[in-house]
């Protein structure tokens, strides 16, 4: 089996029948799949996203390219395989019509916490095709949730598509803030609140009335205190479709 029909294998529901027959005996491969996703995402961990190339992750598994591409097809099937992994550790509720806002806001808010656990992976999510079966898994959750708390098909699938969006692009910033807050020069411009306040009250008011007058409000909240708002936003509007 070549790569290729390797990684259409992964996206294929497993096979009952065909995985009780017996397996035909192999050489033990020096390097799995698991080892290449674990590996990567601790070069993504010690290192962030944007240093994990291919040629970097051969290097991390003492290993060359051309046995690398054995198990992986490209840094597109990769990206897969990675965010399939997160996915894999998200419980998803059993559906209830009376708490769906909850549930969906759970589920996001799982998802957020899975990507920041690894700088600026949100990144390989971004106009991904959903064909992993664990990303499916997900996705086939969220909409169980949304059909039973009334949402119509449409919107509700729609709304699957903006909710991970918006997760996988709020993760995304807060990396790069948290990465340029590392270099002591700029932690002051990017996550000092009263800092941004200060730059925005000594705006000129006739130029900026709005701004300077409403500064406070610009500037506010803790921690994910804007995430949870926009999800509720988000979740909320969905009662009307």
């Amino acid at each position: 089996m070549n790569p290729r029909e390797r990684r259409a294998a992964r996206h294929r529901p497993p096979n009952p029948e065909a995985e009780a027959g017996p397996r035909p005996r192999r050489r033990k491969a020096p390097i799995t799949v698991e080892q290449v996703v674990d590996t990567a995402l601790n070069v993504i961990v010690t290192e962030g996203y944007e240093a994990l190339t291919m040629r970097r992750l051969a290097a991390a598994l003492d290993t060359g390219p051309a046995s690398l591409y054995a198990h992986v097809v490209n840094k597109a099937d990769l990206d897969e395989l990675l965010i399939g992994r997160l996915c894999a550790a998200l419980v998803l509720p059993e559906p209830d019509p009376a708490a769906w806002r909850e549930q969906i806001r759970g589920v996001c808010t799982q998802m957020r916490d899975q990507y920041l656990k690894y700088p600026g992976i949100s990144r390989a999510a971004l106009a991904m095709a959903p064909s992993d079966l664990e990303t499916v898994r997900v996705t086939e959750g969220m909409l169980a949730i949304l059909l039973a708390g009334g949402v119509a098909p449409q919107a509700a699938a729609w709304a699957i598509d903006a909710l991970l969006l918006y997760v996988a692009a709020y993760c995304l910033e807060v990396s790069i803030a948290r990465r340029r807050s590392a270099h002591a020069d700029d932690a002051a411009w990017v996550l000092d609140r009263d800092e941004l306040l200060r730059r925005f009250t000594a705006l000129p008011a006739g130029s900026f009335p709005h701004t300077t007058r409403h500064a406070a409000e610009l500037t506010a909240g803790e921690g994910h205190d804007r995430f949870d708002f926009t999800l509720a936003l988000m979740i909320d509007g969905l009662a009307h479709h």
